[in-house]
Parts: C-alpha cells; structure tokens; sequence
C-alpha cells in the first residue's frame, strides 16, 4: 500500500508542475456543462416557418396570427407565389412552408371546408416530425375553436365546415434519420482525425526533444509548418473518400449535389481542422495536454454547439451567436445541402465564405504563435 501511495503522490507531483492540466481537467468540465446545459436539449422552438398567403383575407391573417402567436413558430416572411418556397427551404432559411389557397377565406366564411398545404424540411427527420405535430395539432385545434364558434351562433353542424391539413415532406420524404446524421458524422470524423494528429505535430517534436535539432536546419518556420500539415491533409483526403464511399453506397444516402463541390469544400474544411490541431500545438507543452485541450475545448463543445446533434434554432438566443464561432456549424450545413438538397454554390456560398475565413484566420493564429525555439 506505501508503494501504491509514493506512485500515487509522484504523479501528483507531476500534475502540480504543469499547472494547464488543472484548467482542463477542472474548469473545462464546469464550463461544458454550463453551455451544453443549455444547447442539448431535443425541445422543438422556434421553427423558422414561411407562409404562401394567396387569399391575403382576414381569414387567413387570423390563420397566420396563431403561428406568430406561438412561441414553436418563428414566421420569415409571407409571400404571394409558392414558387417562392423554393429558395426558402433549400437555403434552410424556413424548415417548413405553410400554402393557404386563395379561397381560403371564402370556403370558412361559407362554412365549407378548407385545404392547407404545409410542407417540411425532412432533412433533419426528428425535428421535422415534432414540428409537423406542432403545426397539425395547432390548425386542428384552430379548426374545432372555429366550428365551435359556429355551432355557438347557431350554424347547422353540417355547415360548420373543418380545415383539412395535407402535408409533404421534401429532401428526405421517408424522414430516414440516417440522411440527417451521417453527414453531420462525416464533418465530425474529420475533425476528431485531423485536428487531434496536427495537435501534437509541433508539440510532439518539443516532447522528444528533436525539436531543438530542427533549430540548426535551414528550414524556415513556414516550411516547417507546411511540412508538417501536408501528410495529416493527405490523410484527411483518403478519409474523405473513403467515408464518401460508406455513406453513400453502404448506407445509400443519396449524394444528390455535386460530387466536386463537396470534394472542394471538404478541402476548405480540412484548412479550418489542420488550422485548428496547429494551433492547440502551440498553445501545449505535452502530447496529453494537446489531446485533452483539442477533446474538451474544441471538439465536444463543437458537436453540441455545431447543429449536428441539436438545431441551433432550439438553443437560448444568449447561446446561438457563439455557434457561428464554430466552423463545424458550417459544413455541416454545406454537407447537408449537397447529399440531401442538391444545392450548389450559388446557394451555399454564405456558408463556404464563412469557412474559408475561419480557416484563414485560425492558421494564420497558429503561424504567428509557432515557433521553432523551444519553450
């Protein structure tokens, strides 16, 4: 036992030498929690919903005020066409659409009945089944408080007339829950692969002590570094493909986009995941620090804030401007157009300028802060 004790009290000892452990090991948990306290959650608000108002009647005002007067729908704009729906849904601006004919007001005014048309994002098959609930359960209960009012005034019950809800579900129409997590699965798998082995690329040289050798080489720190981030690319590359390929021909996930802009994009990505394990390079001094800061500060915080496991839409306004910060946000995004929508760049762009900039900026970050001396 007074063995076990002097090893126990060595790497005590140890830890207290490095005093960055302690930050990680104690106020990263706090602080994850803190945050993914409030951005897990599988709660449904705020739905982005666009409104095709042919009738433009009181009727259909009175329609639409019970869908801004709930907290689950946020309204994005009401437009006259339905062809304007498109871009809407595609862009992921509105995850649902709800068409209201232009004899809407009539049919109600006469007690006959009516039709709706709502139509949803299936893209993310869970979210998208609780909203369709949320939005058939509140015109049902807008048609029976109408045909109450009815009755109330002395209508036959025959005329009291109903509003018939018809539903279709776009990009993934069976809501396969597959279609909505495997891209979001490959954008996390080449995070975890590439920032994790580019984290302990400089970092592992210092712990060796080669990098003191690298010193009396011609080579410059832009070299060094390019040098270094060149193989993990290459790897990232091969994950590329070969994930591509599992997705889409053991798991038949449709690649409905352009293979090329998606083979473009994954390269901006792997700029913001080689940029990112760089710069946790430079900020570690041990190959365990490296790993425990790119897993607690960057790569879990990610996953949750990201929308790859919860919508964004879902998370407390103090918490959603802190996801554009997150670069995984963003392809997952662009993955999701590409496999599921068919977008191309003329859709996406907003997402790929965002991402190239976070690459840009996060390996010239880590550049300033490389060095070849030792720390």
């Amino acid at each position: 036992m007074r063995k076990i004790w002097f090893v126990m009290w060595k790497e005590i000892i140890e830890l207290r030498q490095d005093p960055r452990i302690f930050g990680i090991i104690f106020i990263a948990p706090v602080l994850q929690l803190a945050i993914l306290g409030y951005a897990a959650t599988t709660d449904v608000r705020n739905v982005p919903i666009v409104v095709v108002d042919v009738d433009r009647s009181s009727a259909s005002q009175d329609l639409i005020s019970r869908f801004t007067g709930s907290s689950i729908f946020q309204l994005v704009d009401v437009v006259s066409d339905a062809r304007e729906v498109d871009r809407y849904l595609e862009s992921g601006d509105a995850w649902m659409a709800l068409s209201i004919p232009s004899n809407y007001g009539g049919d109600i005014a006469a007690g006959r009945s009516a039709t709706l048309q709502v139509v949803a994002d299936g893209s993310d098959a869970s979210s998208t089944n609780i909203a369709l609930g949320y939005a058939t359960n509140l015109i049902a209960g807008y048609a029976r408080e109408m045909m109450e009012q009815r009755r109330a005034a002395g209508a036959p019950a025959t005329e009291a007339g109903s509003i018939e809800p018809r539903v279709r579900v776009w990009f993934n129409p069976a809501l396969e829950s597959r279609y909505f997590m495997l891209p979001g699965i490959f954008a996390l798998l080449l995070l975890v692969v590439t920032s994790n082995l580019s984290s302990m690329a400089i970092v592992r040289e210092r712990e060796i002590g080669t990098l003191e050798q690298l010193n009396v080489t011609p080579l410059g720190r832009l070299e060094l570094i390019i040098g270094k981030l060149l193989p993990y690319g290459l790897i990232g590359l091969i994950d590329v493909l070969i994930v591509l390929v599992v997705i889409v021909f053991w798991f038949e996930v449709p690649l409905r986009g352009s293979f090329w802009l998606l083979f473009g994009m994954s390269l901006i990505y792997l700029l913001t995941t080689l940029g990112l394990g760089l710069f946790t390079s430079t900020i570690s001094h041990t190959q365990q620090q490296a790993m425990m800061t790119s897993t607690f500060f960057f790569l879990i915080p990610m996953m949750y804030l990201s929308g790859f496991v919860f919508p964004i839409e879902n998370m407390p306004d103090s918490i959603q401007p802190i996801t554009y910060l997150i670069p995984l946000r963003y392809f997952v995004v662009i993955l999701r157009g590409i496999f599921l929508k068919g977008v191309g760049l003329e859709t996406l762009w907003p997402q790929a300028l965002a991402l190239f900039g976070w690459g840009v900026a996060i390996l010239t970050l880590a550049y300033m802060r490389s060095s070849k001396r030792l720390a």
